[in-house]
């Protein structure tokens, strides 16, 4: 697993797990039809990542294609990639097109022959801009390393403004539960659990949790395997991903996703790249704190910070915009460069206390 917001767990996965979850995609067709002995998929995550080891390799096997991945992800040289290898589909992390999406318009950006991207987490503000600069339908997806499949919202209408991950691939059932893992009514928020059939719920999942097999049978409670995903469902069997359980920040009894307030942000010009966290507070029990790499360094200063605060009152309800904001030079991330959380701060230390960060609290007000 990729640790961004606990320590990391070795899943122990089988040739039947690889099998199923390249079926998986190679059967979703319409904006993911993947043609036989054609398809050159270009893949900038480690291969030891479930990503492209588990994903992207079984689906290029099984129809005959060529994975092409470099070293690591390389913003500058992205689309020179690309067009040099004759890429015809994509597949990333959501904070890869965010990053292209900064970078000056190319040429480069409509000289591809890339088809489609499948894509996770790209932020919803972002999603329109990338198919209109590139010409490359960006299809949103989920999973987790230990599923072996697909959902995915490749199915038009795609709702591309909101953060649907589409429906189950087959062989997969999922439902929204509440903490008694009582499903939720449609709309409301609960924690997505999957499995494949009740008669054989963990067929083509991975095989437990390496030398941990407590953390397994507590995963697979109940006979589903528990995401730790909050999630709604629409009416017509749409899932819509809110955050990591983990990630939620309570704040006086209101719920706060900080994957919004980093969409929020991420949306400034003036922003690069973003995290947002809980930080302890003693009267709200927690409050909502916001990591920002710059666009400037040389703007890093508190007009920039307040005009960023403004920017998600602005927004968003005034209880979510940042209480406390820092800019730095970097964001820790996993290796296939998700955000890492976990880790942000030594341990024990209050990141309240940092001399960089600003205090905004006294302006969060209705």
């Amino acid at each position: 697993t990729s640790g961004t917001t606990g320590r990391p767990k070795g899943c122990m996965l089988s040739n039947e797990y690889f099998h199923t979850f390249g079926l998986s995609y190679i059967s979703r067709g319409g904006l993911l039809t993947l043609r036989e002995g054609q398809e050159r998929l270009y893949n900038p995550l480690p291969l030891h990542h479930a990503n492209c080891l588990a994903i992207a390799l079984p689906a290029m096997l099984l129809t005959g294609g060529c994975l092409v991945f470099p070293d690591r992800f390389h913003a500058t040289s992205f689309w020179d990639d690309v067009i040099n290898c004759r890429v015809t589909a994509l597949q990333f992390q959501g904070v890869i097109p965010n990053i292209l999406l900064k970078l000056p318009p190319s040429p480069a950006e409509q000289e591809h022959q890339v088809r489609f991207a499948l894509c996770w987490g790209m932020e919803p503000a972002h999603h329109q801009a990338f198919e209109e600069r590139t010409g490359i339908p960006a299809v949103e997806s989920w999973t987790m390393t230990e599923i072996g499949r697909l959902m995915t919202a490749h199915e038009e209408p795609r709702k591309i403004h909101t953060r649907t991950v589409g429906r189950p691939a087959e062989g997969l059932q999922a439902r929204a539960v509440d903490a008694d893992d009582r499903e939720v009514p449609d709309g409301e928020v609960g924690e997505l659990v999957v499995r494949h059939t009740a008669e054989n719920p963990r067929k083509g999942f991975f095989s437990g949790y390496l030398k941990n097999p407590e953390a397994t049978e507590q995963a697979w409670r109940g006979g589903w395997f528990h995401t730790g995903d909050a999630v709604t469902r629409d009416a017509e069997g749409r899932f819509y991903f809110v955050d990591r359980q983990k990630n939620i920040i309570r704040r006086s009894g209101e719920n706060i996703a900080a994957i919004e307030v980093e969409e929020c942000l991420t949306t400034h010009e003036q922003v690069r790249q973003v995290a947002v966290m809980a930080v302890r507070d003693e009267l709200r029990e927690e409050e909502v704190m916001a990591c920002v790499i710059p666009q400037n360094r040389d703007r890093a200063d508190g007009e920039l910070a307040r005009e960023l605060f403004d920017w998600c009152c602005q927004r968003l309800a005034y209880f979510k915009a940042p209480a406390w904001l820092m800019f730095v030079d970097e964001l820790p991330t996993t290796s296939s460069q998700k955000l890492k959380r976990v880790g942000m701060f030594a341990p024990g230390t209050d990141p309240r206390a940092h001399p960089d960060v600003l205090d905004f609290r006294h302006l969060k007000k209705k």
